[in-house]
C-alpha cells in the first residue's frame, strides 16, 4: 500500500485547496466557457482562446453560464454547422473562415439587472496565422479581460462581473470578483476555478486504481 500512502496526502492537499476555494454553499462559478467542435459534438477547449490558431472551416463556440466545473459546463445552443454559418463568406488567400456560436444564456445565469442578448452566430475571417481571439476581436466587440487574462465580456456581455463565485441562492460570494479592462485580444477562460472538482476526481481515481493494482500484485 506503499503507493496509496504516497498518493493520500496529494488527495488530501487537493480537496483542502478546494475547500478554501470559496465560502460554503457556493455552487458555481459565472463565466464564458470555450468549447471546439469535433465529429459533430461540442468539446470543451483545453486551452484558452489565444493560444489555439484553428484551420480554415472550423467552429469553435462560447457559453456564458453558471457551472461548477467543466463536466457541468452549459454547451453553446443551437445551430452549429460551418457552411451555414459562412455561407456568404468566401475564402481570400492569406486568410481563413472561423464560424463562432456565441450563446450568452439564459436569464437564470445572467447578473442581476442584465438581460442575456440572444444568441448568435458569426463567420470571421482573419489572418492564416490569427489565434480563436483574434477571430473573437474580429466580430464580437467590445470584449472585456481582467488583469489575469480571463474573458469578462463578450459583446459588452455581461458590463460586470468576471468569473465570480455564485452561492446557492444565486447570489454573489464575497470571494467573486468585478472589473477587468476593456478591450485586447489575449487570453480567454482560465480553466483554473471551474476545473477544481475534476481534479479531485481524478486523483481519488488514481488512488483506487493504484491500490487495486498493488493488491492485485500481491495477491
Amino acid at each position: 500500500m506503499t503507493v496509496v500512502r504516497r498518493t493520500l496526502p496529494v488527495l488530501v492537499a487537493a480537496l483542502l485547496l478546494l475547500g478554501s476555494a470559496g465560502p460554503a454553499g457556493a455552487t458555481g462559478y459565472r463565466y464564458w466557457s470555450f468549447w471546439e467542435r469535433t465529429g459533430g459534438h461540442w468539446t470543451y477547449a483545453t486551452q484558452g482562446p489565444a493560444f489555439v490558431r484553428p484551420d480554415d472551416g472550423v467552429v469553435q463556440g462560447f457559453r456564458f453560464a453558471v457551472s461548477a466545473d467543466s463536466a457541468d459546463a452549459g454547451r453553446p445552443r443551437g445551430t452549429a454547422d460551418f457552411d451555414t454559418i459562412c455561407s456568404g463568406t468566401p475564402a481570400g488567400p492569406g486568410t481563413k473562415r472561423v464560424a463562432l456560436v456565441l450563446d450568452f444564456g439564459t436569464r437564470s445565469d445572467a447578473p442581476s439587472g442584465e438581460t442575456p442578448p440572444a444568441r448568435r452566430t458569426a463567420c470571421a475571417r482573419v489572418p492564416s496565422d490569427a489565434t480563436t481571439a483574434d477571430a473573437l476581436a474580429a466580430v464580437a466587440k467590445p470584449l472585456r479581460y481582467d488583469a489575469n487574462a480571463l474573458l469578462c465580456a463578450i459583446a459588452g456581455y455581461p458590463r460586470e462581473g468576471c468569473g465570480e463565485q455564485i452561492s446557492a441562492g444565486g447570489k454573489r460570494s464575497a470571494s467573486g470578483t468585478d472589473g477587468g479592462t476593456d478591450g485586447g485580444t489575449d487570453g480567454g477562460p482560465s480553466l483554473g476555478l471551474p476545473i477544481g472538482a475534476g481534479v479531485v476526481v481524478l486523483l481519488a481515481g488514481a488512488a483506487v486504481w493504484q491500490a487495486r493494482r498493488r493488491r492485485d500484485e500481491s495477491g
